[in-house]
């Protein structure tokens, strides 16, 4: 029965629908890191600034995205959000907007701290050579922080490729809903059809995940 099981992965388009799913998946995720990025640099450099307001805004901000578990957010982006806005976009994009904003608060903490991990000096030294703060910032204190920043920039990249395990709950035709849709529809005539596709789709997620995952720990090592 098990050999006969895992030739419902390969059966007709099962296997290419996996892979689509799969790539609806690794395009959210990228799409709301790219723009959750640039998001949380803008936020991490204004949580530097002396100005006490937009620091204690934008701290409630990050503790909002830390306290609501993702999958709410996912559902407040989905039914909420264009209900407010009187908005008809795609379920995928209202999900881009959840994760990109989920991943500019986590990351703006990182940048933050990548900033006030640069030695007081190099600031100090920059300003004597007359640098404006702009400058000061593109030239001496964010390439610097690049670099502080970029083992747990792969660590959050990780944690929001996992979490795409929740689209389907948004119904977004992912590689967890499409495996669900495979194996309900063989479930009666191949009963262990669902050890094998979830074993695909947890090798899946691993091929992705694990090689990041290591780069990020060979780069914290090289650090300490």
């Amino acid at each position: 029965m098990e050999h006969s099981a895992i030739n419902v992965l390969f059966a007709g388009d099962n296997f290419a629908r996996l892979m689509q799913g799969l790539w609806t998946s690794v395009w959210i995720a990228a799409v709301s890191l790219i723009i959750g990025l640039i998001l949380g640099t803008i936020f991490g450099i204004l949580r530097t600034l002396p100005n006490k307001v937009v620091r204690f805004i934008l701290r409630l901000y990050l503790e909002f995205f830390r306290i609501v578990p993702t999958i709410v957010l996912l559902y407040l982006a989905y039914y909420i959000l264009p209900r407010s806005l009187h908005i008809n976009w795609p379920a995928s994009w209202m999900a881009v907007i959840a994760f990109s904003l989920w991943v500019a608060a986590e990351f703006s903490d990182i940048v933050r701290g990548a900033i006030e991990s640069v030695p007081v000096t190099q600031k100090e030294s920059g300003l004597a050579l007359g640098l404006s703060q702009v400058q000061l910032f593109r030239y001496v204190l964010l390439p610097q922080a690049a670099k502080l920043e970029l083992p747990a920039t792969i660590n959050l990249a990780t944690r929001v490729i996992k979490t795409t395990s929740l689209l389907m709950t948004i119904s977004i035709i992912d590689v967890i809903a499409v495996g669900q849709q495979i194996m309900e529809a063989n479930n009666q005539r191949y009963p262990n059809a669902v050890f094998w596709i979830y074993g695909l789709i947890f090798i899946l997620y691993f091929a992705i995940d694990y090689p990041l995952s290591a780069w990020a720990k060979r780069l914290s090592a090289k650090q300490k």
